[in-house]
């Protein structure tokens, strides 16, 4: 590209502030962002209704069962799960709250000799809470019939076990850490997608107008080029911020994401690698715009870049899910094809140390300097070219 020129700058800001208020005034913007705010509030409440009261179960007891109220919370806190109990007027109200889904199970009888009625099935850790009690009982009255303190014989037992030493202890957020990470890298991809494509979009539109030689005429390419994706990238900037700020308050309100600090570092994240991931894309989408002059021919020109940005996604998901530690997601993280969707996920994830995240910021400036050179190159030399398909040496010479 051309070197700037006195005033350039300024007019760079005037192109991008024509396209910034072009795109974010369209109805297409405001229905677009809205419908994802409305699906990100949807999936949000359905994790907290759904998920959150998988890990709760209400619990009924009726009669003699209801001396077993403290220790059925206790037992049951142990193994991982909350327990709501409540007495009953008799087994026959306590049947039709279980029918009607008020309590998830009803239990009756004897302390050692329970008997539990459910709508369909027992929560395992509820049977397993209760069959220890029922045991302890038993066990108790054993224990009694040949002359020894039960409680002291389960002060005994409670007094052996073993002792664990962890090397790297574990995060008991690490499933909302990823969690965090596997939605960063979604909302990264599409957004890269998305507005990286409307770039070139606008530069085939511009093209099949006539409009950019009448630009051109103004303006110097480069100036154009860069307006566009400076303001292309505050729309999808604006975008993001919306996003993130309704997930993050609406996670935090439901309770859904009982970590909003590691949901705000995200966002931070988000922002940085979505600015060096639409920045090292931009300028190639809109030099493969500026390759056709029709709207039906941009597809062509912009499958190969989706799919670079696609294979980033899925090879970037799937070492998140599996890994965000291991060597593999480490190396493609630092590299700028795979870091802007890999990186953020795993900072998420709490696994990427600064001198990594500092390093790929690094490599993908370097990555963002090449490309944005090549870019202009091959905008300034096909897009003032109509009718065929412009071909790339054609367009660098």
């Amino acid at each position: 590209m051309s070197e700037p020129e006195p005033g350039s700058g300024r007019t760079v800001l005037l192109v991008a502030r024509r396209e910034f208020r072009t795109r974010v005034r369209s109805r297409s913007f405001a229905i677009g962002t809205g419908l994802i705010v409305v699906l990100l509030a949807g999936l949000v409440l359905m994790q907290s209704l759904l998920f959150g009261r998988s890990e709760h179960t209400t619990v009924g007891l009726a009669g003699q069962a209801t001396a077993l109220a403290a220790p059925l919370r206790s037992t049951a806190h142990t193994l991982g799960r909350d327990v709501d109990v409540q007495e009953v007027t008799g087994p026959a109200a306590g049947v039709e709250a279980v029918r009607s889904g008020r309590l998830d199970a009803l239990v009756t009888g004897a302390p050692d000799a329970l008997r539990v009625t459910v709508k369909d099935q027992l929560d395992g850790t509820v049977r397993a809470a209760l069959v220890s009690i029922v045991q302890q009982q038993v066990l108790d009255a054993q224990f009694a019939e040949v002359g020894l303190d039960p409680k002291q014989v389960s002060q005994n037992v409670a007094a052996a076990g073993i002792r664990v030493t962890a090397l790297e202890p574990a995060d008991p957020q690490r499933g909302q850490r990823l969690a965090l990470g596997f939605v960063t890298a979604f909302v990264l991809y599409f957004s890269l997608v998305f507005f990286g494509s409307a770039v070139a979009q606008g530069v085939v539109e511009e093209k099949s107008s006539r409009v950019v030689e009448v630009l051109l005429a103004t303006v110097r390419p480069w100036q154009l080029l860069a307006g566009k994706v400076l303001g292309l990238g505050a729309v999808g900037l604006l975008q993001l911020l919306v996003i993130g700020a309704a997930g993050v308050g609406l996670a935090t309100a439901t309770h859904a994401l009982p970590v909003p600090g590691a949901a705000l570092g995200a966002l931070g994240a988000g922002v940085l690698w979505y600015l060096l991931g639409y920045f090292l894309y931009a300028t190639v989408f809109a030099a493969a715009g500026s390759l056709v002059s029709r709207q039906e021919d941009v597809q062509g020109v912009l499958t190969p870049i989706i799919l670079v940005i696609a294979v980033a996604f899925v090879v970037g998901v799937n070492l998140l899910l599996r890994d965000p530690a291991d060597p593999a997601s480490t190396v493609l993280s630092l590299l700028p094809p795979f870091a802007p969707v890999l990186m953020p996920g795993r900072i998420a994830a709490g696994v990427a140390p600064a001198w990594q995240v500092l390093l790929a910021v690094l490599l993908a400036l370097a990555a963002i300097a090449a490309l944005t050179w090549l870019g202009g190159r091959i905008y300034a030399g096909a897009v003032l070219r109509t009718g065929a398909r412009v071909r790339l040496r054609d367009a660098l010479r």
